[in-house]
């Protein structure tokens, strides 16, 4: 690939996945605000606790394959039903685990209701499976118009079944129908617009090499999964459901900017990276770009959800929600370096090297226990703060191997971080200084939404940081060639 015809790519790839991960997330936040304004704390914890057993599931169900897939530069038919073949009998296994398993998880957790919604819930695994092959195909050709169109019809269709259920009074049950729904109406528009058919054909060849290197990225997500959610065990275990509903609900609303632009960076920059990986001065650059370009957006973005926290707690969701406004300051901080530290292990997948990314994220397991052990017994604060602690040292670790193998390390990325920091520290500078005096909280949410990433951009402009420019061209080839089209 010529660099322009990289840039080409990159452009169009990056736009059409922001357009899917902000789409969905700002359709999800509509959703999740409306749901959460009926429904109770409580409906929000139940979920979470099962949460985590359909999790592990689908990565076992995912393995890695299709992630091999893109990675690999040549591939057959026979690859593609394999991974469908496979993905059908393992969901089936799990969905048969889970399905048993309901009634020991209920009585882990002391939730009688949670028998019947692992159940139900459980279904989207097969939902997943039928259409992992075609994501993966249309990710190859880096078609992620098709994807996000799928994605926002799923999230439509899905929203709106969940908020009627909500609306009629069905509980936390409204929650389990807006996902399974969503993820049905994904899966038939991606067969619709799909022109691949399966067929029931397994290699032991082509699983053998796919599970290769799938392997490792299968134990890194099994260990990524259970990281991720295994507060949500301890939490259900030890605390109310109500408290974890406010866990789940804080991590949800710091996702929606930092979790959404891992998402984006992931699925577009893999395939481009990946068809880079012989080229190291090319690869840096376009990577090194990727770093600075995340922390534009994010470093800022989080910077005004911790200062507006109260604001949109108790207007979107109402006071009955209180208790979730300083979970969600500390939250917001604990994923600041998340679009960077992924964007490190994605570099090493892309170049081939899963077995590393496996011993980086094992790395990190003692840190992890050690925070538990400081953090539960102290409360649900005191976990989320221990979140900040340890997701600064999760981007060292993260950055490590970057800086060995390509001499772009965590000191380097810092470096290079630092200008929009400055910038977000005197957005919120100027932005607490005009909201300290006002008492509305309509109006500190106005002002705060309104000026925040004026005074952020003036500060940037000012700073002359290239990244403002980067996203100006980034618009304006993406408007050519709409219309060119």
């Amino acid at each position: 690939m010529h660099n322009t015809s990289v840039k080409s790519v990159a452009t169009k790839g990056i736009f059409w996945s922001a357009v899917d991960k902000f789409a969905v997330q700002i359709g999800q936040f509509v959703v999740g605000i409306v749901l959460a304004r009926i429904l109770l704390p409580e409906d929000f914890g139940l979920i979470g606790m099962i949460y985590i057993f359909i999790a592990l599931s689908q990565t076992f169900i995912e393995s890695g394959l299709g992630t091999g897939l893109i990675q690999r530069q040549s591939r057959s038919e026979i690859d593609f039903s394999t991974l469908f073949v496979f993905n059908l009998i393992v969901s089936s296994f799990f969905y048969l685990i889970l399905f048993f398993s309901a009634p020991y998880i209920s009585f882990f957790f002391n939730q009688p209701r949670l028998i019947d919604l692992t159940r139900i819930l459980s279904l989207s695994l097969f939902l997943n499976a039928f259409v992992i092959v075609q994501r993966t195909k249309l990710t190859i050709a880096i078609d992620f118009k098709s994807i996000a169109k799928s994605n926002v019809i799923g999230m439509f269709i899905g929203g709106l079944c969940g908020i009627i259920a909500a609306i009629n009074e069905f509980g936390v049950w409204a929650l389990v129908i807006q996902m399974l729904v969503s993820s049905l109406a994904s899966s038939v528009y991606l067969w619709f617009v799909s022109n691949w058919r399966p067929s029931i054909a397994f290699s032991k060849r082509s699983f053998r090499s796919l599970f290769g290197y799938g392997s490792k990225l299968l134990l890194a997500g099994l260990y990524a999964q259970l990281l991720n959610n295994i507060y949500n065990i301890c939490l259900g275990k030890f605390y109310s459901s109500t408290a974890l509903g406010y866990y789940t609900r804080a991590k949800s609303f710091a996702d929606i900017s930092a979790g959404t632009i891992v998402s984006v960076l992931q699925q577009s920059t893999f395939p481009i990276l990946a068809s880079l990986q012989h080229d190291k001065e090319k690869l840096i650059s376009i990577f090194s770009r990727m770093i600075r370009m995340s922390a534009f957006l994010v470093i800022p973005i989080m910077t005004l959800i911790a200062l507006l926290a109260k604001p949109i707690v108790i207007l979107l969701l109402t006071e009955k929600w209180i208790s979730l406004i300083p979970l969600l300051q500390w939250m917001v901080f604990s994923r600041v370096f998340l679009p960077m530290s992924s964007l490190n292990l994605n570099l090493l997948n892309a170049v081939g090297r899963s077995d590393l990314f496996l011993k980086v994220d094992l790395s990190k397991l003692p840190l992890t226990l050690l925070a538990m052990i400081i953090t539960i017994p102290l409360g649900v604060k005191s976990i989320v703060i221990g979140h900040v602690v340890t997701s600064a040292v999760f981007f060292v670790l993260n950055a490590y191997l970057p800086g060995k193998f390509y001499g772009y390390g965590a000191m380097n990325q810092l470096k290079d971080m630092m200008p929009f920091c400055f910038a977000a520290i005197g957005m919120a500078v100027l932005v607490f200084m005009m909201t300290c005096f006002i008492d509305n909280l309509v109006l500190q949410l106005f002002f705060g939404v309104i000026f925040g990433p004026v005074i952020y951009l003036v500060i940037s402009w000012l700073m002359k940081l290239e990244e403002l420019n980067e996203i100006w061209k980034m618009f304006l080839k993406v408007k050519k060639d709409k219309n060119l089209s």
